[in-house]
């Protein structure tokens, strides 16, 4: 057992924790229990629950996929069938598409890169920040990596992999070069979050027409536009609840797409078959050249909604999703897209309409009906993993606050953004409304999903590399495979830019632009609070009252910095010559995981001699993880506090060493010991004896001066009583003089407003605005 002055490290402190247990028992009772870590956290779902789970995924996950039927081969031949042998290349072409990308690549393959369920280039790059040091913030501590989720490979390390992990480390500018790449790919995500539902919707309702030839195209996009606007008003419901009610309609939708498929083969003969054989893609590119290789951006429309299918993977287990996919989706689709082309083999000149007049009159109504439910639907995949991308996205500081709901109390996956719903609706709307027809729209989707494909490859590669420590030769075929693919398509889309094409590129540059800035400016003013913090030689300085009149209750001061004591502290008791009894710095900080568990949330540190009665709580949290009420936060805070005291009094007591303290030393590592407690972090040799007296919180400070001692825990309850001041900084950020024009722009300006248009932070930590004590400064980086 290491004494004050000597660092316990986490195998010895278990150890420790085993010898103390008779006595843990003995002084703290069932409380003792409470406070060893359960490790048994995680659970598996029955066979029964995943069945369900996979049936109310085809409502959240799979809408977008499901409906692209209604579009394909419309996209695909915009100008007309020259040669039906052109359909077989064409089918061709989806069925391999379908089989390469959403199966093999997505179901198969990138599904298992989820960081515990959770998908979307954000979950990627937290998998990569745990595996290598290519965080922009430096916040990570060493007891960070400890935690039970912050999983690591333990498959040794290949020299290609160490050269990787080496190449990305060197210079910042490669790192700013991969977090570039992600919010490229979140960007194209929230971008296809508004064009799906317009491309889904307008080209369900438009079978109206098919009856109704004399209806304006002005009427059906109008009907569209209230659907849409019905879709988002709903959303606040949750998508527990939209899953319910969605999920028998998308079952229905691919049952019915299916059978229909099944039957148009039948009627039109089973010539279309031949082409599962990959020898009419050959035939299809001789032929048709240029315009087949153009016709490329239709096609790609078969697998939108793939890129939201790995986005939403936050909302269901991954073996619910594969097996709706592969028992349903898949086989479905194969069957439309057959039935489709074997009609139009025979009625080419229905190309524009083909879904619809490729099904019998007698069910054109209901089929109709089931159709535009299943857009919706559709529109549903999309803004739900918008929702998810957004929430991972303001755990890692690259997106301005913004309120989170969770609408579940089963699964904490389910979340609602109320001001990006409202966002994605008017911008929906817009799309609608601006461009009337299937085509453009079409363009534009294709464009925004291949670019999310290609960043998923990009970031696959690494997570190949440096994660799963794959053989080299295996990362090369599925890069290469991958990017073919996907490189061929993105040839052909980018020729539609100006045909409708530029509309995701300029919607993603904008969020592009919002998340990257955030981002800039939050690393910017992290990096000024680390060079301009308090040094704790200035603390210990200041004596037991730290130079102020010490007023009863608890201070907590909330800081960005996991060590160290901010300089928002020493600006505050310049200018107030009063502090609390008890003053903690509080750090609320987000890891590169995706839930920390309740018992590991906080870690607590002493400040100085035990007399300053100083602490400082990090309390940590996952990008899934949400920010409870502040009664709940402080509760849970306290609790660990006592625990800290109250562990540290028995590893003093099972000390030899006789010094009154331990000083923890914020600029290295710490010059104590640490273990988790319910999350705390505690210091050894530390006597828990304070200075003061029992009696009431008034009479604390008195004590303190009179000499008598009382119990810490006691002394801990009564400044709680006296009661809490959450103490903030209210920071302005602004460029320092000599900055370059975009510098002075992105913080002056575009950081400044977005600061000032998103939630505050007392919002942010649920802060009771009557307790509320806000400190302002300037900023200058």
């Amino acid at each position: 057992m290491a004494s004050s002055g000597n660092t316990i490290e986490g195998a010895d402190l278990k150890g420790m924790m085993q010898v103390l247990d008779e006595k843990f028992d003995q002084s703290m009772g069932a409380e003792a229990g409470r406070l060893r870590i359960n490790k048994n956290d995680g659970k598996k779902h029955s066979t029964s629950l995943v069945l369900w789970l996979a049936f109310q995924s085809l409502g959240v996950v799979y809408g977008d996929l499901g409906t692209s039927p209604l579009y394909v081969f419309y996209n695909t031949f915009s100008d007309g069938i020259k040669d039906p042998e052109d359909v077989i290349g064409a089918l061709s072409l989806i069925i391999y598409s379908l089989t390469l990308v959403p199966l093999i690549k997505y179901i198969l393959i990138v599904c298992q890169a989820n960081d515990n369920g959770q998908g979307g280039t954000f979950a990627l790059y937290s998998l990569l920040c745990r595996h290598a040091n290519v965080k922009t913030i430096p916040n990570l501590d060493h007891t960070d990596e400890e935690l039970t989720t912050f999983s690591r490979s333990k498959i040794h390390e290949k020299p290609y992999a160490a050269k990787t992990k080496r190449w990305l480390e060197e210079k910042s500018s490669r790192k700013n070069a991969l977090l570039v790449l992600v919010l490229v790919g979140s960007s194209m995500v929230i971008g296809d979050g508004i064009l799906t539902p317009a491309i889904s919707v307008l080209s369900a309702v438009q079978g109206i027409r098919l009856d109704c030839p004399h209806m304006s195209n002005g009427a059906v996009v109008l009907v569209a536009v209230i659907i849409l606007v019905g879709l988002f008003c709903a959303q606040y419901r949750g998508i527990d609840n939209v899953g319910s009610v969605f999920a028998p309609v998308v079952f229905i939708w691919f049952l019915l797409i299916g059978g229909i498929g099944i039957f148009n083969i039948w009627k039109y003969g089973t010539v279309v078959l031949k082409a599962f054989s990959p020898v009419y893609i050959y035939h299809y590119f001789r032929k048709g050249g240029r315009s087949a290789w153009l016709s490329l951006g239709g096609i790609m429309l078969s697998i939108t909604g793939t890129e939201a299918l790995f986005a939403d993977l936050s909302h269901f287990p991954v073996l619910a999703i594969q097996i709706a996919f592969t028992a349903v989706v898949f086989p479905s689709l194969l069957l439309a897209y057959t039935g489709q082309a074997a009609y139009l083999l025979k009625n080419p000149d229905h190309v524009f309409d083909a879904f619809y007049r490729s099904i019998p009159a007698s069910i054109h109504w209901p089929v109709l009906i089931i159709a535009t439910a299943a857009a919706v639907v559709a529109s549903q995949a999309t803004i739900s993993a918008t929702f998810s991308l957004i929430k991972q996205a303001l755990a890692l500081s690259c997106f301005p606050r913004v309120k989170v709901v969770h609408t579940s109390k089963e699964f904490k996956r389910r979340i609602y953004i109320p001001d990006i719903n409202w966002i994605l609706m008017i911008l929906c709307i817009a799309v609608t409304v601006g461009f009337k027809n299937q085509t453009q729209i079409g363009n534009a989707s294709g464009t925004a999903v291949v670019i999310v494909m290609l960043v998923t490859t990009l970031l696959m590669t690494l997570i190949m590399i440096l994660v799963w420590r794959c053989h080299w030769l295996l990362v090369l075929i599925f890069t290469a495979l991958s990017l073919v693919v996907e490189v061929t398509y993105f040839s052909s889309v980018l020729c539609k830019v100006n045909q409708g094409g530029w509309v995701p590129l300029v919607i993603a540059a904008s969020f592009f632009i919002i998340m990257y800035v955030w981002h800039y400016g939050t690393m910017k003013r992290y990096e000024f609070e680390m060079h301009s913090k308090v040094s704790t030689a200035w603390i210990l300085g200041l004596g037991p009252s730290l130079g102020l009149v010490r007023v009863p209750g608890i201070g907590l001061v909330y800081t960005e910095l996991p060590r160290g004591i901010p300089h928002i502290f020493s600006h505050f008791i310049t200018n107030l010559p009063a502090i609390h009894s008890v003053v903690i710095f509080a750090c609320v900080k987000y890891l590169p995981v995706h839930t920390v568990p309740q018992e590991e949330r906080f870690l607590i540190r002493r400040i100085g001699p035990k007399a300053f009665h100083m602490f400082r709580c990090v309390a940590r949290y996952g990008y899934r993880d949400l920010h409870r009420k502040d009664e709940e936060f402080e509760r849970k805070l306290f609790d660990s506090l006592v625990a800290f005291v109250r562990l540290e009094y028995m590893m003093e007591d099972c000390s030899d060493s006789d010094d009154d303290y331990s000083i923890c030393d914020d600029q290295g590592s710490d010059n104590k010991s640490t273990a988790n407690c319910d999350g705390a972090t505690f210091s050894s040799a530390d006597t828990i004896i304070a200075v003061g007296c029992s009696g009431a919180s008034d009479a604390i400070i008195r004590a303190a001066s009179s000499g008598m001692q009382i119990d810490e825990v006691e002394f801990l309850q009564m400044s709680r009583d006296a009661g809490v001041v959450h103490i903030l900084g209210n920071t302005v950020v602004r460029a320092s003089g000599g900055s370059k024009l975009c510098k002075r722009i992105a913080i002056n300006y575009v950081y400044a407003f977005l600061r000032k248009i998103c939630r505050q932070s007392s919002a942010l930590l649920n802060v009771p605005h009557e307790s509320l004590l806000n400190v302002g400064q300037i900023v200058h980086v």
